[in-house]
């Protein structure tokens, strides 16, 4: 009967853990003559993203952990003469596709820009994109279990020695998420401290979007100030580190300098060697079915089991008047049109008789 058929819902989550030695250095090989390789980190023909393995990628042992790219809007104050800028149309192209995946488009046709979901336009013009593999995220991001610290201040000459830090999360999207995506559901990022006087975290560097297991993080957190607020971010780093040139030194002298004259990889590399650690609980959905199958006291009181029967006398009975008794080992699940469908075993025979009645509660996970 339908009432003995109820369906739930069960989340699953773990946590998982990124550090910055994992995605930056751990496996970097340095020729001594200025050619740096990391061997978890690879980088394509078409130059448009970078995957990042948690080993060396040539190795059957890699995992994927998340592809790394950057895109600019053709609004972006970064857009100009296609000759004076390296990978232009890439760049914008990025930023439209996953704008058109992430925000979607207007009531004319026109794609949306990420400012419509950050809530600061200038400072969604400009965006890292992290999509983080379906091994890690599952059905999906937790909820409000997002944290990430990036460097801001020092370069490689210094090694990045934690001044200016940024922790970023999306902090109170636990019940104030939104839903106006294409993708489902997303939150706001923040980031604190920005400056002495800004310890709060109320400043918007981008969103998450938990289903797609994407992060949009503005550029501007590199940036002297903050183009929503106009703080000073604190620990402005002198050089963005778009490029490793294995004497300590960078290459690009900031985050405008990388996104205007320097390849999608080398500004990626740069995101990457100012990562201090990340961390996300990933969801997995569990979906069951639960059927309650009752005996009854007059039902399922004999066996039809061939051992049941000894001389044509009840093995379980000694004396004609004795109730007859059965013990249910096995509980089959039947179609509408009596085929059988599932089979759950018992861990120990029950006991029926007349005198007793039983509910068996079977639950199946899909």
């Amino acid at each position: 009967m339908n009432q003995d058929v109820s369906t739930t819902r069960t989340l699953l989550h773990e946590s998982v853990p990124i550090t910055g030695t994992l995605v930056s250095g751990t496996y970097m090989t340095d020729d001594g003559a200025g050619t740096v390789t990391e061997h978890n980190i690879k980088n394509y023909s078409h130059g448009m993203f970078q995957s990042v393995y948690d080993y060396p990628y040539l190795s059957s042992s890699a995992n994927h952990i998340f592809d790394l790219t950057v895109g600019y809007s053709s609004n972006s104050a970064m857009s100009a003469s296609e000759s004076t800028r390296t990978q232009q149309q890439k760049k914008i192209n990025i930023y439209n596709q996953m704008a058109k995946l992430l925000v979607g488009v207007d009531v004319t046709g026109n794609v949306k820009n990420f400012g419509d979901h950050i809530g600061t336009a200038d400072s969604a013009n400009d965006l890292f994109f992290m999509s983080f593999s379906r091994l890690l995220t599952k059905d999906e991001v937790q909820k409000g279990s997002f944290t990430m610290t990036v460097v801001t201040g020092g370069n490689y000459n210094h090694g990045f020695d934690g001044a200016g830090e940024l922790t970023i999360d999306d902090s109170g999207s636990v019940n104030n998420y939104r839903t106006d995506s294409p993708a489902g559901e997303f939150g706001i990022l923040y980031a604190s401290p920005f400056d002495s006087d800004a310890s709060d975290y109320t400043h918007k560097v981008g969103a998450i979007y938990y289903q797609a297991g994407i992060i949009a993080l503005t550029a501007s957190i590199f940036n002297a100030a903050d183009s929503a607020g106009g703080n000073d971010i604190e620990g402005t780093p002198a050089y963005f580190g778009s490029h490793y040139d294995g004497t300590g030194n960078d290459t690009a002298t900031s985050i405008t300098a990388s996104l205007q004259s320097i390849a999608i990889s080398g500004t990626c590399n740069g995101l990457r060697n100012r990562m201090k650690n990340l961390t996300f609980n990933n969801t997995t959905e569990l979906n069951s079915t639960i059927y309650f199958c009752r005996a009854n006291n007059n039902e399922f009181n004999y066996s039809s089991n061939p051992t049941y029967v000894e001389n044509s006398k009840l093995r379980v009975k000694s004396e004609a008047t004795d109730s007859p008794v059965s013990y249910i080992t096995t509980v089959g699940l039947y179609s509408a049109d009596n085929e059988l469908l599932a089979v759950a075993k018992l861990s120990e025979p029950l006991r029926k008789d007349p005198t007793n009645e039983i509910t068996l509660r079977c639950r199946l996970d899909y």
